[in-house]
Parts: structure tokens; C-alpha cells; sequence
């Protein structure tokens, strides 16, 4: 029978509970400390992963600072590890697996059963609930005290994690498993914008509005479909300069004092472009991403707004012109799918991502975090320990 905290929330009880380090937010705004945890045994639909290495993504940052997470809760969602043991109904992964970690979903609703689980009806509660839905448990607790887990359904921030069969993506043990994390949420988000989202047609032009690891991603992704004119839209000069590298034809400083919307629709070939995507959430931008598309552009959004934020859009602009707007959340992936498709690419050398990577070690985790805030780094990836491939 399970237990139940001091708060009177239950725990995950298991005779075979292991110890692990994780990195705690205890309340917002306030840097994360590492602690010893213990992490409850697998369900029976559930796998137990020793951590090589996870991304720091945005959405860490605004939940540790704003997002009304439960506290105390480990954060993380872009892990890769080795698995260390799985439940009794785990048929498709075995221990000494390699996995990368996505996104929860529940696997029994519409979008899910049509192969959309980035729509899943409890994606909300799933990832950011900080328990498990069916019963409020956690599998994380310090000295019989609930700590929130299961963010992301994975909680990566920490030397061991647990994540269901459902959402641990099995990849070759020749992979450097210490880079693949963040084909978990940043990378398959921007490239699934493109190649999945917004369906982008070879020759067909796009400007994309920010640098940050998903918008680069889409860069690489937009290379890979066979656009036409690609133009980055970012202030920082070095993330322009790598973006020329990964693939656009044109980028543009918005800060240098030209007309930011002439200078894409001439980098478009004149008139404007066929699809724009906004990495940024801010309003002023995604009107002039709207203003920039021609007759049947699609406008992506993916960047996330302040709660209060407004879209000034004329609504007749839209109308006249046709234009369609979607909503993007983990860019349309069915990670058991994309992910592959995703990895045959880098091994390829078609989806360099690997060059957005800084690693950091464990103990700098707040550092790694400080690195995204600033722009420093474009994809902070936290690496637990020597690594050999052959483990």
C-alpha cells in the first residue's frame, strides 16, 4: 500500500527505491540545488533510466521562474540515457537499452489514437502536472517527503529518471547518446515545424523569426525539405553568421535600423515569402511575420507570449489574402517516429545540430541555465559523466 506525505499527498512506495542526485526547484526565481533523491522502482509500464546527459530548453527556465509548476519539483525534459530496469508489461525496450526522453501522453484520446500525442487532450496535466494523473503519486521523494517528478514525464534533471515505455525512444548504442537529447523537445520542435507543421514544398520560401536552438533547427529542417529563399530573422550577428552555414540565404539584423519587412520580402524575391514561423512570442513580430506572407502563407507560431499578450492582426489582412495559422506544439511529432527520422538525418550530415551544443557538467547546471538566458549558448546540454559508447 502506498504511503503519504506530511502534506498528505501519496507516494510512490517500492521495497526497491534507488538513490540518485537531482536538481531541485523549491521556488521560483531561485537557483536550483542538487540533493539526494530516491527514486521509486518502475511501474509496470514504466522504465528506470541512468542518465548520461539532458538539455536545458526554455521551457525549464519558465518554469523555474514563472510557470505555476508544483514545488518542490525536478525539472528536465530533454534527457538520454541507459536503461537500468523496466516494469513487467515493458515488451519493446530491455535493460542496457539506449533511449532519448520526450514528451507524456496519454495514448487514448482522439489525437493521440490518430497519431498527433503532441495534441493529446491531458498534455497540459501529463507534462506539467508534476504527478502521475491516475493516482497524484510522484516516483521522486527525499526522506518520505514528496518532491514533484514526472515533468515532461521524464524529470531529467537528475542522475536517474523514470519515464513510461511510451515516451523513452530506443536509439543505436554507436550514437553519441551525450549530444541526442534535445531531439527530445528543441530540435524535433523546430525541424517538425517545418517538415511536419507548416509542410514547407521545396522551393517555396519561409522567413523565421529568432536563433535559438528551434529556430535553427528550422533552418537545417528547411535545407533539408528544399526551400527556396530562407531568411533568418535574428539580432545577434555570430547566430546569423551560423545560421549562413546551416542553410538560410538571407539573414536580417532587425536592430540595424532598416525596414525589417522590406528587407524580407526582398530577400523572398520581392513580394513576400509562402510561410513564416515565430520562435519569439512577441506580438510586434508576429505581426510582421503575418505581413510578410503572400496570398496562402502560412503563418507558424511556436514561441510562447505573455499570458495578457494581444495579436494585432488586421483580420481582413487574413482574409483577403488566405492565409492559415497554426499553432505549433512540439512540432506535430510522434517522437517514436520523428526522432528516427530526425537521427538518420544528423547521421547524414544533414541535421548538424550537434554545432548548437555547449555541454556543461552536472554541478553547473545553474550556470547552463544562466548561458540560455543570456544568448551565450544557444543549446546547453547537461553531461552526468564519462561516457563510453560501448556501455
Amino acid at each position: 500500500m502506498g504511503t503519504q506525505s506530511a502534506e498528505g499527498l501519496p507516494l510512490q512506495a517500492s521495497m526497491a527505491a534507488r538513490k540518485a542526485r537531482a536538481a531541485i526547484v523549491r521556488k521560483q526565481q531561485a537557483p536550483l540545488t542538487i540533493e539526494d533523491i530516491d527514486v521509486a522502482a518502475p511501474r509496470d509500464d514504466e522504465v528506470l533510466v541512468r542518465l548520461v546527459a539532458t538539455g536545458v530548453c526554455h521551457t525549464d527556465i519558465v518554469c523555474r521562474d514563472a510557470f505555476p509548476v508544483p514545488m518542490p519539483i525536478v525539472l528536465g525534459h530533454e534527457g538520454a540515457g541507459i536503461i537500468e530496469a523496466v516494469g513487467s508489461k515493458v515488451t519493446n525496450l530491455v535493460v542496457g537499452d539506449h533511449v532519448i526522453f520526450s514528451f507524456n501522453s496519454c495514448g487514448a484520446c482522439s489525437n493521440c489514437q490518430s497519431h498527433e500525442p503532441a495534441y493529446c487532450h491531458q498534455f497540459l496535466g501529463l507534462n506539467f502536472g508534476g504527478v502521475l494523473l491516475e493516482d497524484g503519486t510522484s516516483p521522486l521523494s527525499q526522506n518520505g517527503e514528496l518532491v514533484h517528478g514526472n515533468f515532461f514525464g521524464q524529470s531529467s534533471f537528475a542522475t536517474l529518471a523514470i519515464a513510461r515505455a511510451k515516451n523513452a525512444v530506443k536509439v543505436d548504442r554507436a550514437l553519441p547518446l551525450e549530444l541526442l537529447g534535445p531531439l527530445g523537445c528543441g530540435i524535433q520542435t523546430g525541424a517538425g515545424a517545418v517538415m511536419n507543421s507548416l509542410k514547407v514544398r521545396p522551393g517555396r520560401s519561409i522567413v523565421i523569426f529568432g536563433a535559438g536552438a528551434v529556430g535553427l533547427s528550422a533552418v537545417m529542417a528547411a535545407k533539408v525539405v528544399g526551400a527556396g529563399a530562407v531568411v533568418l530573422v535574428e539580432p545577434n550577428a555570430a547566430r546569423r553568421a551560423l545560421a549562413m552555414e546551416l542553410g538560410a540565404t538571407a539573414t536580417i539584423d532587425p536592430r540595424d535600423g532598416s525596414d525589417t519587412l522590406a528587407a524580407i520580402r526582398a530577400a523572398g524575391g520581392g513580394a513576400g515569402v509562402d510561410y513564416a514561423l515565430d520562435t519569439t512570442g512577441i506580438p510586434a513580430i508576429i505581426t510582421t511575420a503575418a505581413d510578410a506572407l503572400l496570398p496562402n502563407g502560412q503563418l507558424g507560431l511556436i514561441g510562447i507570449p505573455p499570458p495578457d499578450a494581444m495579436m494585432p492582426l488586421n483580420i481582413m489582412s487574413i482574409y483577403a489574402r488566405g492565409l492559415g495559422l497554426k499553432c505549433i506544439v512540439e512540432g506535430d511529432s510522434d517522437p517514436q517516429v520523428f526522432i528516427p527520422q530526425l537521427i538518420e538525418l544528423f547521421k547524414n550530415g544533414k541535421l548538424p545540430f550537434d554545432r548548437l551544443i555547449k555541454t556543461f557538467s552536472f554541478d553547473q547546471i545553474n550556470e547552463a541555465m544562466a548561458a540560455s538566458e543570456s544568448g551565450d549558448v544557444i543549446k546547453p546540454v547537461i553531461v552526468f559523466q564519462p561516457f563510453s559508447k560501448g556501455e
